[in-house]
C-alpha cells in the first residue's frame, strides 16, 4: 500500500496525495476538523466505516496534543487505507467541493478556506478558488494540482515535458497553446495525451478537440509550464517569445527595471541569466520576490547597456567587474552600484539602490528603546572621544543610524569629517569625502589625511580591514571621536571581530567605548493581521517557558493584496547596545570567548540582547 506522504508528480493511476502541512497547537489558525467531512461521511453511508469506529477515532483525536485530521486518525488506527479515501474522491468528484477537501485532507484550515472564499465573492471576475488558494500562498500549486489529478482521475504530467512530440506542436500556432492553456503531449493509439492548466476549462477542451480533430485525454500541468515550454520551444525555432516579447529596447528595459524598483522602494535589483531567460528579482524589504522573466536573446544588449551607463568595460566578459550609476527619478538621485558576476550562463547583475538623502532621521526617531537610548546618548554619544561602533548584517540599516548620530552630534563648535562609498546622505556643516577607486581615492589614502583636518568627530563609512581598524583605533587614542560600521552579527561580534584584525587589545579595550548592533525585522501587514498564539514549538525555540509570555499579545500576517500575500509589510529597527564597563573591558584584556564576554555584559552591564528586543516588539504589537 503505498502512502498518502509519497509524491509523483506523472502517473496516471497514482492514489497518492501531497503531504500536507502539519497545523501546530495553539497556532492561531483553526485546528483539524473534528467532525466528519465529505470523505468520511461518504463513507459512513456507503458501509466502509461505522460508527464505532468513528466515535473511537473522534476520542483519540481529542487526546491528541498535537493536532491531527481525522482521516489520519483514521489510518493509523487501520480502519482505513490511502486506497479507499481515494477511490472515495475519484467516485465523487463531481460532488465533492475542492476547498472542503482540502480542509478535510489538512492542508488548508477551515479559516483560511472562508478567506479566500470572501476575496472570491468580491472579484470580478471571479477567479477559481484554487488560484486564490494559491496567490494567497495557502497552499502551493504544485499540491493543489496534485490533489485535482486525484480528484479528476487524471495524470498530472511532468513540467519539462521532455517528451513532447514536436509534429503536435507544430500543427498549431504556438498562440493558441498560450490563448486556451494547453499543450499536446504525445498520442496514444486514437487518442492524444493534452495537458490543461485547467481541466474544468470547456472552451479549452473544445478548441483541444477541434485542432486535433480525435479524443481527447486531459492532464493537468502549471499555466507556468506551459508558458515555459512555448517559449523554448519558438527559441529553439528562431520565433520570437510570444510570452515575453516586448518592444521596449535595452536601454527602457533598463530604464524601467530601475524606475519600478524606485518605485516598490526596492534595495537591491537581481538580474540572472539562466539557460531559457533572464531572470529579474527585487529584494524588497530583505526579501528577494521575483519581478519579471526575459527572453534570453536579450541578455548581451541589457548587459552592456548596464556595463556603459556604469562605465564598465564593455569587452571584458570573463572577469568580474563592479561600477556605479548616478540615476535621476521624480527630482530624486539615486546612488546605484553594480556589480557583474561571471556564471556559466553569462554575467548575472546586482544593483544595489542607495537613495541620496535631503535630510537625516533624528537619533529619537530611529527605533531605539527609549531606556536603551537614555544610556546611549549619556554613556556614548556625549562622551568626548572613543570609538562608537554600529554593526548589523548588509542592509541593516546601519548608515541610517550614523547618520542619525552625526545629526545629534552637529554643532556649530564640532568639527565632524567622513570617509564614505558612497556619501548616501548630504549635511550640512561636515565634511563629506565620497570615495572614488578609480582616480585613486581610496580609503586607505583618505584615511591618511583625514586626522590631519583638524576633527573633532571622524565617520568612518565602515572598518573593512586591519588599516581601517588601526586608524580608527589610534583617532580615539589621539582623544577624537569615531563612528564607524561593522559587518557582524551582534555586538559581542563586533568586539570579538575587531579583536581578530590585529589590533591590540589594550587598545580596544581603551578605545571602543560603545557597540550598537541593530537588525530590520519586517512589519506583519496591518491589513491582514490576526490574533496568533505562540506554539510550543516556537517556545522552545525561544527558550521560554508559557508563563514567561502569558501577558504578551502577538499577531501574525495571512497574505492579502496590500502586501503582495506576504503577510509582512515595511520593515522596524531592533537594537542591542553594549556600552562597555570594566568587566567588560577585563574581559577583552583577558581575550575571553564571545561567550564569556555575552555573559559578563550581561551580568554587568544590563545587557539586553537583540532576540530580548524583538520579542518585546513583537509581544506590544510593533511586529
Amino acid at each position: 500500500m503505498k502512502s498518502f506522504q509519497s509524491r509523483k508528480k506523472s502517473m496516471p493511476n497514482s492514489k497518492n496525495l501531497p503531504p500536507k502541512k502539519d497545523v501546530p497547537k495553539n497556532s492561531g489558525v483553526p485546528k483539524p476538523s473534528r467532525g466528519p467531512g465529505q470523505i468520511l461521511s461518504t463513507l459512513l453511508k456507503e458501509g466502509r466505516l461505522t460508527d464505532k469506529q468513528m466515535s473511537y477515532a473522534l476520542r483519540i483525536q481529542s487526546k491528541l496534543e498535537t493536532p491531527r485530521t481525522l482521516l489520519d486518525v483514521l489510518k493509523d488506527l487501520q480502519y482505513l487505507t490511502d486506497d479507499q479515501i481515494t477511490d472515495v474522491i475519484r467516485s465523487n468528484f463531481t460532488s465533492f467541493r475542492i476547498g472542503d477537501l482540502l480542509v478535510e485532507l489538512g492542508h488548508i484550515s477551515a479559516l483560511q478556506l472562508k478567506t479566500c472564499l470572501d476575496i472570491q465573492a468580491k472579484e470580478t471576475p471571479k477567479r477559481k478558488l484554487g488560484e486564490v488558494l494559491v496567490s494567497h500562498n495557502f497552499i502551493s500549486e504544485q499540491d493543489l494540482l496534485e490533489i485535482l489529478s486525484v480528484q479528476l482521475g487524471i495524470p498530472l504530467v511532468e513540467t519539462e515535458f521532455t517528451d513532447i512530440d514536436p509534429k503536435l506542436i507544430s500543427a498549431a500556432r504556438t498562440r493558441i497553446f498560450i490563448k486556451f492553456m494547453f499543450l499536446p503531449i504525445r498520442k496514444e493509439g486514437n487518442r492524444i495525451l493534452v495537458a490543461f492548466a485547467d481541466p474544468g476549462d470547456k472552451r479549452a477542451m473544445n478548441e483541444a478537440r477541434k485542432l486535433f480533430a480525435c479524443s481527447i485525454t486531459p492532464a493537468i500541468t502549471k499555466k507556468e509550464s506551459i508558458v515555459g515550454f512555448v517559449n523554448r520551444f519558438q527559441a529553439t525555432t528562431g520565433a520570437l517569445t510570444s510570452v515575453a516579447k516586448t518592444e521596449l529596447s535595452a536601454t527602457e528595459q533598463v530604464n524601467a527595471i530601475i524606475l519600478d524598483a524606485i518605485s516598490l522602494g526596492v534595495s537591491d535589483i537581481h538580474i540572472e541569466p539562466n539557460t531559457d531567460r533572464l531572470r529579474v528579482r527585487f529584494r524588497q524589504d530583505g526579501i528577494l520576490i521575483h519581478y519579471k522573466d526575459l527572453p534570453r536573446e536579450i541578455i548581451p544588449p541589457l548587459t552592456s547597456r548596464v556595463k556603459i551607463m556604469c562605465q564598465a568595460d564593455i569587452a571584458e566578459k570573463r572577469r568580474h567587474q563592479g561600477g556605479r550609476i548616478e540615476f535621476q527619478s521624480s527630482g530624486q538621485e539615486i546612488d546605484i552600484r553594480v556589480s557583474f558576476y561571471v556564471t556559466v550562463h553569462g554575467e548575472k547583475i546586482v544593483m544595489r539602490l542607495l537613495k541620496r538623502q535631503a535630510h537625516t532621521l533624528s537619533i529619537d526617531d530611529v527605533g531605539i528603546p527609549p531606556r536603551m537610548l537614555a544610556k546611549f546618548k549619556d554613556d556614548a554619544l556625549d562622551c568626548p572621544s572613543g570609538v562608537i561602533l554600529v554593526t548589523g548584517p548588509t542592509g541593516s540599516g546601519k548608515t541610517t543610524t550614523v547618520y542619525s548620530c552625526i545629526n545629534h552630534l552637529n554643532k556649530p563648535d564640532v568639527s565632524i569629517i567622513t570617509a564614505e562609498e558612497p556619501v548616501e546622505y548630504m549635511v550640512d556643516g561636515i565634511a563629506q569625502c565620497s570615495i572614488d577607486p578609480k582616480i585613486n581615492l581610496t580609503f586607505k589614502e583618505t584615511l591618511r589625511h583625514i586626522v590631519r583636518q583638524d576633527p573633532d568627530i571622524v565617520v568612518i563609512g565602515e572598518i573593512r580591514d586591519t588599516f581601517s581598524a588601526q586608524i580608527a583605533v589610534q583617532a580615539a587614542l589621539t582623544g577624537h571621536k569615531v563612528l564607524t560600521t561593522f559587518h557582524t552579527e551582534d555586538s559581542i561580534g563586533g568586539l570579538v571581530r575587531l579583536m581578530n584584525m590585529e589590533v591590540d587589545v589594550f587598545l580596544i579595550s581603551s578605545t571602543v567605548v560603545c557597540v550598537l548592533a541593530q537588525r530590520l525585522l519586517r512589519r506583519v501587514c496591518p491589513a491582514c493581521k490576526m490574533p496568533h498564539k505562540i506554539t510550543p514549538a516556537e517556545l522552545h525555540l525561544l527558550s521560554y517557558s508559557p508563563k514567561d509570555i502569558s501577558n504578551a499579545n502577538f499577531q501574525k500576517g495571512f497574505g492579502c493584496d496590500k502586501c503582495a500575500y506576504t503577510g509582512y509589510q515595511g520593515r522596524l529597527a531592533v537594537h542591542e547596545t553594549l556600552v562597555l564597563n570594566e568587566p567588560v573591558r577585563d574581559a577583552i584584556l583577558e581575550k575571553k570567548t564571545s561567550y564569556q564576554i555575552r555573559n559578563i555584559s550581561i551580568e554587568s552591564t544590563g545587557l539586553v540582547t537583540l532576540m530580548e528586543t524583538g520579542i518585546a516588539v513583537a509581544a506590544t504589537l510593533q511586529i
